[in-house]
């Protein structure tokens, strides 16, 4: 593998430990040779992928998002490496469905022999959260929508125009971890009866009247947790992090290898009991070997979550909280 070094992104966005991902997919690109197909689940801006078909010249990859724009603006991106890509739409835990009803060399391949790798990067990309018009930032005063595919679903102002107060709360808590959750969701229950929401600004005013100014002057800004879990809601973020585990190592060929980066706990949580039930055995407690077929299927590549380091970091902030695990398939599963 070329030996590529971090740099500003040319598009204005630095993927997140770029290297080190085509690091941990360069062993099953190898093995796979011309038959290496890999799935960016969570292409965004195309960034991990340009830096794989640059540094696997013998590589195809199928981009998949479920956002019209990224997926268009990335295609545009990525055109000069011809068939060798393939941009699919389409929530990433339906990407075994994309990959069977998919026409080209690169689905034949993939269905015929297999996903040579697998990266999903979770969460909001930064191309998203740097459009204001969209909703998921609560630095400006966008239309709270926060839909990363605006042709369908629920979006945030209908969520805080019309959940109850205890849904209102339980999603604050769950998925934001706001200590404020239930006083917030009086806030707006209250707040709605006069006007109903419809702006992020007005959102962000209710945050800082609700939340206590001791509690404001620590942790970063005091709508960041109430954004998060408005987005996670609205996109059904995690629901699709457990069905995907199953769908991509089922897609994997032997040798075949899946990489999460996760930048919140409950991802990670997600990814994490997941990769424990894949690499353990399945023979009952107490026999002193494994029975046939009940040995692990799966191993671990990465020791526990890896960090990025300090010096990216430093020079992409976007970095700090991601947690990243990677799994191999050992056999077939089936």
């Amino acid at each position: 593998m070329a030996n590529f070094t971090l740099a500003d992104d040319p598009h204005g966005h630095v993927p997140v430990m770029r290297d080190r991902m085509a690091e941990l997919l360069e062993p099953t690109v190898e093995k796979f040779g011309a038959t290496a197909v890999l799935v960016d689940g969570t292409l965004g801006a195309g960034g991990h992928t340009e830096h794989f078909l640059t540094v696997f010249p013998q590589a195809r990859v199928i981009g998949v998002d479920r956002d019209p724009i990224a997926l268009s603006q990335a295609s545009q991106r990525l055109a000069p490496f011809g068939d060798r890509f393939a941009a699919v739409q389409a929530r990433f835990d339906h990407v075994d469905d994309a990959i069977a009803d998919g026409e080209g060399e690169i689905f034949d391949v993939a269905r015929e022999h297999g996903i040579a790798g697998a990266l999903f990067d979770l969460g909001v990309s930064s191309m998203q959260l740097d459009q204001e018009e969209r909703g998921f930032s609560y630095r400006g005063d966008a239309p709270l929508d926060m839909r990363m595919d605006q042709t369908t679903g629920i979006t945030a102002a209908e969520v805080l125009n019309t959940y109850s107060h205890g849904d209102l709360a339980r999603i604050l808590k769950k998925y934001g971890d706001e200590r404020f959750a239930g006083k917030i969701a009086s806030a707006v229950v209250a707040q709605r009866e006069r006007e109903p929401f419809d702006r992020a600004a007005r959102l962000v005013e209710l945050l800082y009247d609700t939340i206590p100014a001791a509690t404001r002057r620590t942790g970063g800004h005091p709508a960041k947790r109430t954004f998060q879990a408005l987005r996670i809601e609205v996109n059904r973020e995690l629901e699709a992090v457990e069905n995907v585990v199953p769908v991509i190592t089922g897609l994997l060929g032997v040798g075949g290898r899946a990489v999460f980066m996760s930048y919140q706990s409950l991802e990670d949580k997600i990814v994490k009991a997941a990769f424990t039930d894949l690499t353990s055995s399945k023979t009952p407690v107490g026999l002193p070997m494994d029975l046939p077929g009940t040995e692990p299927a799966f191993r671990t590549v990465t020791r526990g979550a890896e960090k990025a380091p300090a010096e990216e970091i430093e020079r992409n902030p976007r970095a700090a909280p991601v947690r990243v695990r990677c799994i191999e398939k050992l056999r077939t599963t089936h």
